[in-house]
């Protein structure tokens, strides 16, 4: 370890010494005619990353030096006024000095009982991620955080709800700078129940700095939830309805009074959905020569319904100037309930019928998670220089009660067995607590330093209980029942180191250090494990601005992928008789080495060429027991994967009232490794594209046409089939532009369903997933603000990762 830090201090020693350019900018700040004192200025890349900030002297008048040759704007802010954006510009040798003169600031009284609105692109590229404007779509009218990810550029699901972010698996999702703690079959559902109206954005990073947390294979995608930026009180209430085959509702309300030294701010949404489900699945059993001697054809319909609340409140204290503390809590309950009518033909190799298993299940579940955060910041002595702290406590609470009955039937429909019944009771716990602080120290000649600590500690209770049906009696299923209890301990800390080399060259390293101790016990049966490791994930970023037009860079980092928590459970979930889920205490995590090179041209047009490979290559694993003719699904260190990716992303403005965001991808994946004593090797390629047709009409009008397509696909040991969705929307802004009708047609071709197939050793089955996702969604918002803009402050909760590895709601 000092070795690894002496390194990175001579890193830090090389880059301090390189000198920068003195370029500058200053100008005089005005309002009515007089000079303004102490208005905040900011120095901003053209994607708005803010570089450097200074205040206005007594006659109004600023300069900003120390500046490197490069392009930039400046914004001015102060009490009372709209903020100013100046045109950009350039510095360099030939304008080593930009003077904007005199700025005139606008009064923001007018804007006291009005509400001001301005369009934001759909998609915008920035430096470290790709960021996604929710509100900027009227087709995200109506649908869950779920439906925007699947249309999101960039962004694959596959048929169980696992996430691919530019093709590959293992993505780290947050909530605010929080991580989910969920599965992914769970964090879909807990998706499915958040609503569109109640985020901002969708933050993309496919390579985040040692500041993150390390986990993660393929990045990190982070929603936003809304929290306004605007001085005063402000509001906005969104009422909404929707029709696929069963109806849906969703309703929200945000609230916000920021003044002086204080912030409030509250956020209520509801949401219902009924929707059906229906899985098809065909298997072959096949003898000791490869002869097919039965086949298995099941349909299972699946009818669910559920509610969702979710509250959100908190306040930001401004102690001074130079230190803000803040406090918040949220909270999400959702009761559901789902029926299962599944039918299974059990067929000869002729297919002729043999036997029909006819299953009912019923599961209601309660689905509970609260938690709270207190965080603060303090600028300290020099310009720049910062530290932050977060500390989370969370819990989450699921409760499950199911009913199974199973009927047996020869080919005459002639019963020949008596009915199995099996009810399970499935409660399941856990806590999470997690803190951090970090450290921002600005260095000489544009250089900064970024450490920090993390420590999180992770408790899991999962008790399933079975009960069989025997002669009236129920008996304890001790064959299916299980108590398991994990526990986990992850400690971190990081160095990052930043450079402007010169007016072209741009550099960053970063070293992260995370240490692991987790124990797993399994009460029934009394078997335990524990283990312990210590690993270490570098990052290194290089930039090159060759022109104005032309920005190329090259990044590499080591990421770890660690299993969900009840992937380990070792508890038992049903479809029916014959196929069921069960989880792997024994799951190691996985880890990849990424590196890309992108290109990016006049800040429209980027182009990235990944690569990656993962070691441990956490997956799904079919597993066949053919004397009993049972499936059952698990997770597995299955093997090593090779990724090659190429993506193009690119916004056009074709005229000033039409815009379109495209999104293509090609990949080439392969996977080789070891599945029960045997080895596979799978490989193939894939393509993607999403592309976004935006039209802004007079009046208040805009339209959306979209549309995307996910080729044949290897995902491990399944191949997934072609899969796409076409989506049309339209609005109209209405009431002096405080509020907005949506109207959104979602999959009105009626393409997203998923199909593929598993063919390997013993295994053979096809596999066909039809969900309710041809809907029609209108809703209203109404918007009341009264006050100014003010800049927002950007929390970032301790608890990153673990929330990420969490089960949700069904």
């Amino acid at each position: 370890m000092r070795k690894i830090l002496f390194t990175l201090f001579l890193l830090n020693s090389c880059f301090t010494m390189l000198s920068a350019q003195d370029f500058s900018v200053k100008g005089k700040v005005t309002a009515s005619g007089k000079p303004v004192e102490s208005a905040t200025i900011s120095l901003l890349k053209p994607d708005s990353t803010t570089i450097k900030q200074s205040v206005s002297g007594k006659d109004g008048s600023f300069i900003i030096q120390k500046i490197n040759a490069g392009n930039y704007l400046v914004s001015v802010q102060f009490v009372g006024n709209t903020i100013y954006y100046s045109p950009a510009f350039q510095l360099d040798e030939q304008h080593p000095q930009n003077d904007l003169h005199s700025i005139q600031l606008v009064s923001s009284a007018r804007l006291r009982d009005v509400v001001v609105t301005s369009q934001k692109q759909y998609m915008e590229q920035k430096i470290d991620k790709t960021v996604i404007n929710i509100d900027a779509s009227p087709a995200n009218t109506g649908l869950s955080a779920y439906e925007v990810l699947e249309k999101t550029p960039g962004v694959s699901i596959d048929k169980d709800g696992n996430i691919s972010l530019k093709g590959k698996q293992g993505v780290v999702v947050m909530i605010d700078d929080k991580p989910t703690y969920l599965s992914a079959t769970d964090l879909a559902n807990f998706l499915k129940n958040l609503p569109s109206s109640s985020l901002e954005q969708i933050e993309l990073m496919t390579q985040p700095s040692a500041k993150y947390d390390a986990a993660g294979n393929s990045g990190i995608i982070n929603f936003k939830t809304k929290k306004s930026k605007t001085v005063g009180f402000n509001t906005s209430v969104t009422i909404g309805t929707g029709m696929g085959k069963y109806p849906k509702t969703n309703e929200s309300i945000n609230l916000n009074y920021r003044t002086g030294k204080l912030n409030l701010f509250a956020n209520y949404s509801y949401n219902y959905n009924k929707r059906y489900h229906t899985l098809d699945l065909t298997r072959n059993f096949r003898d000791n020569t490869g002869e097919i001697e039965s086949k298995f054809e099941q349909t299972a319909n699946m009818l669910s319904s559920r509610q969702s609340h979710y509250l959100k409140t908190g306040l930001d204290y401004y102690i001074s100037k130079k230190t803000t503390i803040g406090f918040s809590v949220n909270g999400n309950f959702n009761p559901g309930k789902q029926s299962n009518d599944n039918v299974t033909d059990i067929m000869d190799a002729d297919n002729n019928l043999q036997t029909q298993t006819f299953t009912n299940s019923n599961i209601r579940d309660k689905w509970t998670n609260y938690g709270g955060n207190i965080n603060f910041t303090s600028k300290l002595y020099s310009a720049g220089q910062e530290i932050s702290g977060s500390f989370d406590y969370i819990y989450y609470k699921t409760l499950s009660d199911q009913m199974f009955v199973s009927s047996f039937y020869n080919d005459n429909a002639t019963k020949i067995s008596n009915d199995e019944t099996l009810r399970g009771h499935l409660p399941s716990m856990i806590h999470i607590y997690s803190g951090k602080i970090d450290y921002t120290l600005p260095l000489k000649h544009d250089a900064k330093l970024e450490a920090g600590i993390k420590s999180s500690y992770v408790e899991t209770d999962n008790n399933a209980q079975y009960d069989s049906l025997l002669n009236n009696e129920w008996v304890e299923d001790s064959g299916r029942s299980n108590h398991f209890i994990y526990k986990e301990n992850i400690n971190a800390a990081y160095i990052n180191v930043s450079k402007q080399l010169d007016k072209k060259w741009s550099a960053q390293v970063g070293l992260r250090l995370e240490n692991t101790i987790s124990t797993g016990n399994q009460l029934t049966t009394g078997q335990t494990f524990k283990r312990n490791y210590t690993q270490l994930f570098p990052t290194a970023y290089v930039s090159y601005a060759m022109n104005d037009k032309n920005q190329f860079s090259l990044n590499y980092g080591r990421r770890i992928e660690r299993p969900d928590y009840e992937d380990m459970n070792p508890f038992y979930y049903f479809l029916d008789k014959y196929t069921y889920q069960v989880g792997n205490p024994y799951l190691k995590p996985q880890f990849s080495h990424n590196i890309e090179f992108s290109h990016t041209y006049k800040n429209m047009v980027t182009t990235t060429l990944g690569y990656a490979i993962i070691n441990d290559m956490i997956n799904e694993q079919l597993e066949q027991v053919d004397s009993t003719h049972t499936t059952y699904v698990t997770k597995a260190n299955l093997a090593n994967q090779h990724s090659l990716t190429l993506s193009v992303s690119a916004g056009i403005p074709v005229t000033k009232w039409w815009r379109i965001n495209a999104y293509m991808q090609g990949a080439y994946n392969s996977f080789e490794g070891y599945i029960n004593n045997g080895m596979i090797k799978v490989h193939g390629p894939s393509f993607s594209t999403n592309i976004q047709n935006m039209f802004t009409l007079p009046k208040g009008w805009s339209m959306e046409l979209s549309g995307y397509y996910n080729s044949k696909a290897v995902y491990g040991t399944i191949v997934g089939l072609g899969q796409g969705s076409m989506n049309f929307a339209v609005s109209k802004k209405v009431l002096q532009d405080k509020g907005i009708i949506k109207l959104n047609f979602r999959d009105f071709a009626g393409l997203q369903q998923w199909n593929g197939y598993s063919r390997y050793q013993n295994i053979d089955v096809n596999i066909h997933n039809k969900w309710e996702s041809r809907v029609v969604n209108i809703s209203f918002t109404y918007r009341l603000s009264k006050g100014k803009q003010a800049e927002q402050r950007r929390i970032n909760n301790s608890a990153g990762e673990e929330q990420s590895r969490i089960k949700g709601a069904n």
